[in-house]
């Protein structure tokens, strides 16, 4: 029989319901009976002992709000009755000892990735377009219409094929199995786009980062080779790309076709003469074989959205025991977030190995916080009405719930918004809690992978890197099959432990990094792009 409650930790002084629970349930608890005071949704929180008005909500082990009024045992917590608070960090206050997990049916698996000269291997094999300026937008868009066409890239839509069919007089759900094809199909290599809204207009500072991001995306192993437009008199100049991606590495060892329209004349003498040596450098790519890796080399971004009160009970903590398997074998693990990680910053500075590296990780966090306050809002006004609804009342309950996708590992680097993991270990990037910012920054810093949970649904995906989406529940896995690549609603049901849980889901990651299953993001098309702007535009 399916639990009713649960307590994350033993000091917590509220469960989550794992049922929806109605006014006058008695449920037996830890060996004590509790009688519900109000009706209760699954997933929201009850309070186990009677607080007092002040009194702290604790949960995950930290402190995660403030009681605004007395609340009895058995009562649900509101938005009505409790508020966000979270514990002060100063300083790292002790070393935390790992206690790594069982590695030894991990320790000599591979994956069938392509190779790349710095040694880097990817889980996909991508040529890339993309501007350094909106202005440039216009042409990725003819480049990326022809290119899909030509060579048989684009996957039609279903609603195209729909109209076609309305259009010719067939019936709407009439196939004869034939779809629009080019002359030439590349089975090996395939060229994406992305467009972009920055590159000028703003601060200076906006379009250093931008061009940091982008040379992350050169610099990614799933990236074969680029071709980049420039129109000439943008913030975002050439040269300013170069330096990133020399700084980045000076070695690199990729094609990066650049073209500036206000030096080449008219838009078909640009279009035709990028089409000629992008072609020449996409049947290159298309050369490149998989061949076996080590999973050490994953790096596998971790990334949460649309999350529910059942999120930090099931699908994070089994994608932090998956996230601390690969950081044991030598991979790099990519937790972002910031707005997400209020609350719980004192356990992740004292599991940085590096005492820079703490100090570091709470100077992010605070000037992070600093801005958001200095724009009338904060960390507190994090949470989204979905989250609020499904029982994510506070920010810190959140972060405290959305932090388990970083499991147990020490800290090896904490990052800024651009810079390129280099570390095996868990790695800290700074990125907004927005879905689309923060997986397009992870990419940017070379998360080959990355795996994200949600408990509501989410299209997110990216243009380079395969994205699988981990629902907290069946119910979403159910309704959303379209978008969920893996359900964990089995640890809710108390039919699986978190560390099976976990293991299915590293599993799932080497398939899809081998090519042998498509996340469902990439069979939907959803290759989202949007760089975190940290500026105002002038």
């Amino acid at each position: 029989m399916q639990k009713k409650l649960i307590k994350v930790q033993e000091e917590d002084n509220v469960a989550v319901a794992l049922v929806d629970l109605v006014q006058g349930d008695r449920v037996q608890f830890n060996g004590e009976e509790i009688i519900l005071l109000s009706n209760t949704k699954a997933k929201h929180k009850i309070a186990i002992t009677d607080l007092e008005k002040n009194s702290q909500i604790i949960m995950y082990g930290v402190l995660v709000g403030k009681a605004l009024y007395p609340i009895k045992k058995g009562d649900v917590l509101t938005t009505e009755n409790i508020v966000h608070q979270s514990d002060v960090v100063t300083q790292r206050t002790k070393r935390i000892t790992w206690k790594a997990p069982d590695i030894s049916k991990w320790k000599d698996r591979t994956f069938m990735g392509y190779h790349r000269p710095d040694g880097q291997v990817g889980t996909q094999n991508v040529w890339l377009f993309f501007p350094l300026v909106f202005c440039e937008n216009r042409n990725i868009e003819v480049l990326k219409e022809v290119f899909e066409k030509e060579l048989s890239m684009g996957r039609e839509r279903k609603q195209r094929q729909l109209l076609r069919n309305l259009i010719n007089g067939k019936d709407a759900d009439f196939n004869d199995g034939k779809t629009e094809t080019g002359t030439e199909t590349f089975d090996n290599v395939t060229v994406k786009f992305i467009t972009h809204q920055g590159g000028c207009g703003g601060i200076r500072q906006d379009s250093q980062t931008l061009a940091k991001l982008l040379a992350g995306y050169v610099k990614n192993p799933n990236v074969a080779g680029a071709t980049v437009l420039s129109l000439g008199c943008q913030n975002l100049q050439i040269d300013l790309l170069k330096n990133a991606l020399k700084d980045i590495d000076p070695n690199l060892d990729k094609p990066v076709l650049i073209y500036e329209q206000q030096q080449m004349g008219t838009v078909d003498e640009m279009l035709n003469t990028t089409i000629k040596d992008s072609f020449a450098g996409i049947k290159a790519a298309n050369a490149i074989q998989r061949k076996p890796a080590s999973i050490s080399k994953l790096k596998m971004g971790l990334e949460c959205g649309g999350s529910d009160g059942f999120s930090g009970i099931s699908a994070n903590p089994a994608l932090g025991y998956a996230s601390d398997i690969l950081a044991a074998v030598g991979g790099s693990p990519i937790l972002s977030e910031f707005p997400e990680l209020c609350g719980v910053e004192q356990e992740l500075v004292n599991r940085c190995v590096n005492h820079d590296d703490a100090k570091r990780f709470m100077h992010l966090m605070k000037a992070y916080e600093a801005s958001a306050e200095a724009a009338g809002s904060g960390f507190d006004m994090n949470p989204s009405p979905g989250n609020i609804k499904d029982g994510l009342i506070t920010d810190a309950m959140k972060s405290a719930g959305a932090a388990k996708k970083g499991g147990t590992s020490p800290i090896v680097s904490i990052l800024d918004y651009g810079e390129y993991v280099t570390k095996p270990g868990l790695n800290l990037l700074c990125t907004p809690g927005n879905d689309v910012e923060s997986t397009t920054g992870m990419v940017g810093s070379g998360a080959n992978i990355v795996v994200f949970t949600t408990g509501l649904g989410t299209p997110t995906g990216n243009p380079i890197a395969p994205v699988l989406k981990v629902s907290s529940n069946t119910i979403l896995a159910e309704r959303m099959p379209d978008i969920i690549d893996i359900d964990t609603g089995a640890v809710i049901r108390g039919e699986k432990s978190i560390q099976e849980m976990g293991e299915e889901i590293l599993e799932f990651v080497i398939n899809v990094a081998s090519g042998t299953i498509e996340a469902k993001a990439d069979l939907l098309g959803q290759d989202d792009f949007i760089p975190w702007k940290r500026g105002v535009s002038l």
